[in-house]
């Protein structure tokens, strides 16, 4: 990483903005990772293409996350720059349409927390799902992220995005290419910089009241307490993983400090001293276990990313 890099990145986006050698533990909900060599907070969507568009010249490999809720990063770390939106780029219009449809638009780097609770507040319904899934909208817009029989793909009707030849482009309806847990935007490794969702006004108190609902069911069932990912694994095609995971006698089983949760077995979840090695290890445990046993082949839906 030249000086001359470094100092190129800093007057596009600020010296307040850059951090090097930053560890990813503090950046992933797994709680794991070792250090970004280059760790970067774009102020908004344009510094971020801007800032991309520098790497690019010098030739510096970058990746983009949010809040670090679907990653696995290795202990060793990541090398070149990491572009980090959470925090930044969060910010919420809406749009009054006819019929009592709302449009609203939302910042990539916000959490799905936040923005379901501000169109809860606004008495807009179908986006109550979405309370509890542990992300930032441009990361489950890209994954077309879901819970509870809601998917964002019932809602999100355009997002704007980055290209990987750096051009911003906007992308309506079946332009996204919507399917299981995937997109356009993942296949094409377009970078969210914004999205729309296309709501409907409904009553308020009964919107909240389910809220509260969908978040004391996850309480209950999942693993909160713990540092995690989230579900480790897609749901296969006909089964569901933690069912098949659980029958296969791996609740409970750990390597290292990494362990199949007691409370739901669809999870991973760090004890407290996990490594990115005990993580992948665990999982390609259970993908060997699952296809001997059943012939189902199990597919992570967390990104392991870094050196392994």
């Amino acid at each position: 990483m030249t000086t001359e890099f470094l100092n190129a990145l800093t007057r596009i986006v600020g010296d307040e903005a850059v951090r090097l050698d930053e560890s990813m533990k503090k950046h992933t909900t797994f709680r794991i990772g070792g250090p970004a060599d280059v760790f970067v907070t774009p102020p908004d969507a344009r510094r971020l293409k801007e800032a991309v568009e520098c790497c690019k010249a010098f030739n510096i490999p970058w990746m983009i996350i949010g809040n670090g809720s679907n990653l696995l990063v290795s202990d060793k770390g990541i090398r070149g720059v990491v572009f980090q939106i959470y925090g930044t780029m969060d910010e919420i219009r809406m749009e009054e349409q006819a019929d009592g449809v709302v449009i609203v638009h939302a910042g990539a780097g916000i959490l799905l927390s936040r923005l379901s609770r501000a169109v809860a507040m606004e008495g807009l319904g179908g986006f109550e799902f979405a309370s509890g899934i542990p992300g930032t909208f441009g990361g489950a817009v890209t994954m077309n992220a879901g819970a509870y029989g809601g998917e964002m793909d019932m809602f999100v009707c355009e997002a704007t995005v980055l290209t990987g030849d750096g051009q911003v482009q906007t992308l309506k309806g079946p332009e996204l290419e919507f399917g299981y847990r995937t997109s356009v935007l993942q296949r094409k490794s377009m970078i969210v910089l914004e999205a729309a969702l296309k709501l409907r006004r409904g009553d308020k108190e009964r919107i909240l009241a389910l809220m509260d609902e969908l978040t004391a069911r996850r309480r209950e069932k999942q693993p909160l307490e713990f540092p995690s990912a989230g579900s480790t694994f897609k749901r296969p095609e006909g089964y569901f993983a933690g069912k098949l995971i659980q029958d296969c006698g791996l609740k409970g089983f750990s390597v290292g400090g990494a362990c199949i949760s007691e409370k739901h077995s669809g999870f991973v979840v760090n004890t407290g001293d996990a490594t990115a090695q005990d993580v992948l290890a665990l999982i390609r445990h259970v993908q060997d276990t699952v296809y001997s046993r059943f012939g189902v082949t199990m597919e992570p839906e967390v990104r392991i990313i870094g050196e392994f």
